[in-house]
């Protein structure tokens, strides 16, 4: 599934926990009636695909949808969904070609009836 929008904030990569995950999101906003903004998540060796982006390219963006569930130490049951990024390409608007005008050709006008040209037609 794909997402395409301006990327308005893209935050440096978060280490959590003994066994180093790392973590990277970038926000961008839709370009429909009503804009939404998308939080999505690049983690591990997926962080660094950012590196090459800037605040306000206009980006698409590859992603997978997931779903957990956690339960409290109360007993209580959650759940959670996130957007995971794996690939991100800068959309390239593609400047007009310069079309050149329409060629206006000037001819002169035909006649069409020649009393002194013989009518050579068959029929």
């Amino acid at each position: 599934m794909e997402v395409k929008g301006k990327i308005k904030l893209i935050t440096e990569t978060k280490t959590y926990g003994t066994n180093g995950f790392r973590k990277r999101e970038v926000v961008i906003v839709t370009d429909e009636q009503y804009p939404q903004f998308l939080n999505i998540e690049f983690t591990q060796d997926k962080t660094e695909l950012l590196n090459n982006f800037k605040e306000g390219d206009e980006v698409e963006i590859s992603i997978n949808l997931r779903g957990r569930e956690w339960v409290s130490p109360q007993g209580e049951t959650k759940y959670f969904n996130s957007i995971q990024g794996w690939r991100i390409t800068k959309i390239v608007k593609e400047a007009p070609q310069d079309v050149p005008p329409p060629i206006e050709e000037s001819f002169p006008p035909v006649d069409t009836y020649n009393d002194e040209e013989p009518d050579d037609l068959p029929f």
